[in-house]
């Protein structure tokens, strides 16, 4: 059964050790600005969510990526991008609602969650269990839905607030 990463982000202290971990598996450095996932951060409403690629159902980066260096991983469900077919467009970054990939600048390349083979490296880090790779339950998709919408209220909140 297909896995999917479970953010909650009442859980969420904003240690940014996901990002650490994230960059370090794949740039082999820690340079949180390369992470595939962020923390955004409301300190003074106490508040940090984690951002990171959903892998959506219908990917709406794949639909408009011009050169088709955009599909899904078989084994792990992961929506990945083919660095050596995408042609830094940036299409994928700006048409995603939920922020999922980030941009390279110095290398011009777009950034995305690849789930790590099926072995996120964020949730082996993520010790107040924000980040959880479960079974994609029926139960799980409602929970993270949930989650998704409580978070994008709060961003709207966040926003009006002066």
């Amino acid at each position: 059964m297909e896995k999917i990463l479970f953010i909650d982000p009442e859980k969420c202290t904003g240690c940014r050790l996901c990002e650490a971990a994230c960059s370090l598996h794949h740039e082999r450095a820690v340079n949180p600005s390369l992470a595939r996932i962020h923390v955004a951060k409301w300190e003074t409403a106490g508040l940090y969510i984690p951002v990171v690629c959903v892998q959506c159902e219908s990917p709406i980066c794949q639909t408009v990526c011009p050169v088709r260096a955009i599909s899904r991983d078989d084994k792990t469900g992961a929506v990945i991008i083919d660095s050596n077919a995408c042609v830094g467009c940036r299409l994928c970054a700006l048409y995603c609602p939920f922020a999922g990939a980030q941009i390279d600048f110095k290398k011009g390349r777009v950034l995305k969650c690849d789930l790590c083979n099926g072995q996120p490296q964020c949730v082996k880090f993520c010790d107040p269990k924000a980040l959880q790779y479960v079974k994609a339950t029926t139960a799980n998709m409602i929970k993270q839905r949930a989650a998704a919408q409580r978070s994008s209220e709060l961003m709207k909140k966040l926003l009006a607030t002066p």
